[in-house]
């Protein structure tokens, strides 16, 4: 009796101290291992791929956010803020304030088949809205000059990036509304403009909040 009580409570020690070195080594080595080296070799992406402006965080450089003006009285759609480059359509995003502070509803695609009706409406809608809000005086954006990304989303909604097309179609816009030189603002666009990862991956593109934080100073240096 006395010695099934001693091998049951070795037993039991044995398993506590299994558990007891696990939990230390798994559940708290391993975790500050990992993050000192994610710390030490990948600063940024392990803090979120921060964006700062004006000495604060703004935003990251892998989610995007929307650029609209307050809401008016009765109304249940804002206004885009034209003043700023707009990102895809993206009805995942929640309001912003310019480039401060960002608020997320929810990611997720429309999963509307490509022949749904309600779809094609939307991209008419679009397309409509892009050629009307980038025509200015002296520059009238043709329909046939719409990029894909200018009318559709993401399939997480929140795609932090446009295509160099369309950046560059809203350059006139942009212009006009901060009192800017067309030239000033393509070099803008020119500058911010990522090519392909290693030179063959994915397709050149456009940071709009990165962007915008440059426009952001472009203007305060006007």
């Amino acid at each position: 009796m006395n010695n099934s009580v001693t091998n049951t409570a070795r037993l039991l020690w044995a398993g506590l101290r299994a558990l007891l070195v696990l939990t230390l080594v798994t559940g708290v080595v391993y975790p500050l291992v990992v993050t000192g080296i994610a710390q030490a070799a990948f600063h940024g992406k392990a803090n979120g791929s921060e964006i700062k402006a004006d000495g604060k965080v703004v935003g990251s450089s892998l989610i995007g956010q929307s650029y609209n003006l307050p809401l008016k009285k009765g109304q249940e759609t804002p206004d885009a803020a034209l003043k700023w480059f707009q990102g895809r359509p993206a009805n995942g995003l929640g309001s912003n304030s310019i480039n401060t502070r960002y608020s997320l509803i929810l990611s997720g695609a429309t999963n509307l088949a490509a022949d749904n009706k309600v779809l094609i409406q939307q991209v008419k809608d679009a397309k409509a809205a892009v050629v009307k809000d980038n025509s200015v005086a002296g520059y009238t954006v043709e329909p046939s000059q719409v990029p894909a990304d200018a009318v559709t989303s993401s399939g997480s909604g929140l795609d932090p990036a446009i295509s160099p097309a369309y950046a560059e179609l809203q350059v006139h816009r942009i212009a006009a509304k901060n009192h800017l030189s067309v030239d000033r603002v393509e070099k803008l666009v020119k500058d911010h403009t990522d090519g392909r990862t290693l030179g063959f991956i994915g397709e050149p593109q456009v940071n709009v909040l990165e962007l915008n934080i440059a426009l952001k100073e472009l203007i305060k240096g006007s």
